[in-house]
């Protein structure tokens, strides 16, 4: 066999594939007069060579330093413009909040809702889901009494468990995963589950290994070479888990559904499915199983997640700074004593409100926010962003924005402290994004973190396990879709 031959028959069949790329326009640069600028890209790749896949928000920090707040970068085909800095990200989300309100299709997202619910819709269904939901979860209690006394009832199963380790090493992170997601539960379904329950535990371990899955570099590549999934098959663990999710939610509403009582709405699910019956007789439905499915599962994972998160990292940031802990807890007790914390206290207590906010801040536990698009042409800082543009916030970049925080790499409430030790906002604090996509459950979340933490805190003293000194304790996170502590054990002693 003549091997040249064959390889120049090759070298032509490659040349010529590259030149269909090239020409369907695969790798175009897309420079277009004022578009942001960026690293040259590569054929095919883009920008891809570039990025720590792992944690790419430290490459996107970087590449902004270069190329300033405004700035593109190519992934695989697809241009993405990013927004950094507190400014740039608060004139782009809510200054021109309409233009930015869009929601891009994201292959592995699109795999695992459909467009349904309400973290990836888009359009009129994203709306009208919206609505739905921040009217529905006020009237299940978020932000109101109801609600906080679910959650001061629960604390008591928590401080339980806890209690009963007796000050010997454990792993907080499960115990406080069961604990919030109760209070999303109670809100979804009208119950709570016991911290045993096999079919609870699974739902949670399913959520948290979604979240791991969907931070792994494998599902980035997925997302940008969508095509390339039958080699990848990145998305294959997280739709099997997430079949086993829904089949559970599916009976779940089912079964609300032979005893639903229009007169008697007892959960989230039984408002959806009173609407689902009131829409029957129109033609653009929305209220379908399909969006029913989907907010149920973006409830329960962004209500357990983003909570559930930000409490690991403040546990794990006490043990870190065990004088930070005595100071919260010397408020607590001139403050509430022994009674149960309520929110009511948190305007009394500066330091305790500070330090919840720091924590938010530091953990920084979704660095690129939900990816945005445009849902018009717009200009920002002079550069042209045409309809369409994938849009990523850099929400780390504005936590830790060297204009806004004194000490931006540092962890430390007096960010949030003025001279006389008064809490003080920070319109720079935006953990749960800003604009029309901004966090529904964020009332939920501030009174939940601000509850537990101070019931716990009220109680027990956390320490390292013996032989783990203070310098042996890790804050680089874990690789995962959010950024997550590493596994860590706790030692909770009861205070007298």
């Amino acid at each position: 066999m003549d091997w040249s031959n064959c390889t120049s028959i090759g070298l032509v069949f490659i040349l010529a594939f590259l030149y269909i790329l090239k020409i369907g326009g695969f790798w175009n640069n897309h420079r277009r007069k004022n578009f942001p600028p960026g690293p040259r890209a590569l054929p095919i790749i883009g920008n891809l060579h570039l990025f720590d896949l792992k944690r790419p928000y430290r490459t996107y920090l970087q590449l902004s330093k270069v190329y300033g707040p405004v700035f593109s970068v190519q992934m695989g085909q697809r241009k993405i413009v990013v927004i950094s800095g507190y400014k740039t990200v608060k004139e782009a989300l809510v200054n021109h909040a309409d233009a930015f309100a869009e929601r891009p299709k994201v292959p592995i997202f699109e795999d695992l809702t459909k467009g349904n619910g309400v973290v990836f819709a888009r359009g009129e269904n994203w709306k009208v889901m919206r609505r739905f939901t921040l009217t529905t979860l006020r009237d299940f209690g978020m932000g109101k009494r109801a609600i906080e006394d679910r959650i001061v009832e629960e604390y008591r199963y928590l401080a339980d468990i806890i209690g009963s380790q007796e000050g010997k090493p454990f792993d907080l992170s499960k115990i406080i995963n069961a604990a919030v997601a109760n209070i999303i539960v109670s809100i979804l379904l009208g119950n709570r589950f016991d911290y045993k329950d096999s079919r609870f535990v699974r739902l949670i371990q399913l959520t948290n290994e979604n979240m791991r899955l969907a931070g792994k570099p494998l599902v980035t590549l997925y997302n940008i070479f969508p095509y390339l999934g039958f080699l990848l098959r990145a998305n294959k663990n997280l739709l099997r888990n997430r079949k086993e999710f829904l089949d559970y939610i599916q009976v779940t509403f089912v079964e609300h559904l032979n005893t639903l009582d229009k007169n008697f709405q007892r959960s989230f699910i039984d408002a959806f499915l009173v609407k689902q019956q009131e829409e029957k007789s129109t033609t653009n439905g929305y209220f379908h199983n399909g969006n029913l499915i989907g907010l149920v599962t973006n409830l329960f994972t962004a209500g357990v997640e983003t909570i559930s998160t930000t409490l690991n990292w403040s546990f794990l940031l006490m043990l870190k700074y065990p004088e930070i802990q005595r100071k919260v807890q010397e408020e607590i007790e001139q403050v509430i004593g022994s009674n149960p914390p309520r929110i009511e206290h948190r305007t009394q207590m500066p330091y305790t409100d500070a330090v919840i906010h720091e924590v938010q801040r530091f953990a920084n536990i979704l660095p690129l926010d939900l990816p945005h698009e445009t849902a018009a042409d717009v200009t920002l800082n002079g550069y042209f962003i045409p309809k369409g543009t994938y849009i990523i916030p850099l929400l780390t970049s504005v936590l830790q924005d060297k204009s806004q925080w004194e000490k931006p790499d540092t962890f430390y409430p007096e960010h949030f402290l003025d001279a006389n030790g008064k809490f003080v906002k920070k319109d720079a604090f935006m953990p749960f994004s800003a604009g029309r996509r901004i966090c529904a459950g964020e009332t939920l979340a501030k009174m939940e973190l601000f509850l537990f933490f101070t019931s716990l805190l009220q109680k027990f003293t956390f320490h390292p396990p013996p032989g783990v000194s203070i310098s042996d304790l890790d804050l680089s996170p874990a690789v995962s879709f959010n950024v997550i502590p590493k596994p860590y054990k706790i030692c909770a002693v009861t205070r007298s």
